[in-house]
């Protein structure tokens, strides 16, 4: 009798080690996914981020010197409300940004740099035209970037900061505009990529993660633990018969 009771408590021990197994498994099954905000930015987001806050870090300046040398009345006024507007708007992507714990930018591009000395060294009408010039230019490559991420960002302050950014920029190209100095022929034609193409909304849309991971389907989760669990199940009945 010793023999046929040790060897079924060898069994039992086995059973008890398999179904700790089996429950240790479900333990680590993929629930909902809940991830950070800022586990979600992907590089379109970053890339709205850091456009809102670039386009701050020269247009507030730019403004500023259009409301103190610009040779119209209207293009003094219209500096003026800009650099205002950008003020607000600059707080508005800090303040995401920390939020989000994104790192912005500190200060303008060397080529928006070139763009303030540009204008420190005008005067009179020349100033008032490259002012509404460089100003409309480069809202109009940042409107169609809050478009595509509002339209496919799966960060909620990322998306609010795109509808918030996307009522500034339409209004100062409509400030703009209304000096009569837009030279509408040399403004880039729209970018529309043909079907297909990786475009920036396809990017928005991709979600790719900044930290690049690679994500396992729930299915297949799913079905690498029912097939450990068919397994399982059927070494417990060839131990079974065998003892």
């Amino acid at each position: 009798m010793a023999p046929l009771e040790s060897a079924r408590r060898r069994v039992a021990h086995r059973v008890a080690l398999l179904l700790v197994a089996l429950v240790a498994g479900i333990g680590i099954l993929p629930g909902p996914a809940t991830a950070a905000p800022g586990q979600q930015l992907n590089a379109a987001d970053m890339t709205l981020l850091n456009g809102v806050r670039l386009a701050g870090l020269w247009e507030m300046p730019a403004g500023q010197m259009a409301a103190e040398k610009g040779q119209s009345a209207r293009v003094r006024e219209i500096g003026a409300e800009i650099a205002r507007q950008h003020g607000v708007l600059d707080q508005l992507v800090v303040e995401a940004a920390n939020k989000l714990g994104a790192t912005l930018p500190t200060e303008p591009t060397t080529e928006q740099k070139g763009w303030l000395s540009e204008l420190q060294n005008a005067t009179g009408a020349r100033f008032d035209q490259i002012f509404v010039t460089r100003l409309r230019v480069a809202h109009g490559k940042i409107f169609p970037v809050i478009g595509a991420v509002r339209a496919s960002t799966r960060d909620p302050i990322v998306r609010k900061l795109a509808e918030q950014a996307n009522t500034f920029v339409n209004d100062h190209m409509t400030m703009l505009e209304s000096t009569g100095l837009v030279r509408w022929q040399q403004l880039p034609p729209a970018a529309l990529p043909p079907a297909q193409s990786d475009s920036l909304v396809a990017a928005a849309g991709a979600n790719i993660g900044s930290g690049g991971g690679v994500q396992v389907s729930t299915t297949v989760v799913w079905a690498v633990f029912l097939l450990a669990l068919l397994t399982g199940g059927y070494a417990t009945w060839r131990i079974l018969r065998r003892n």
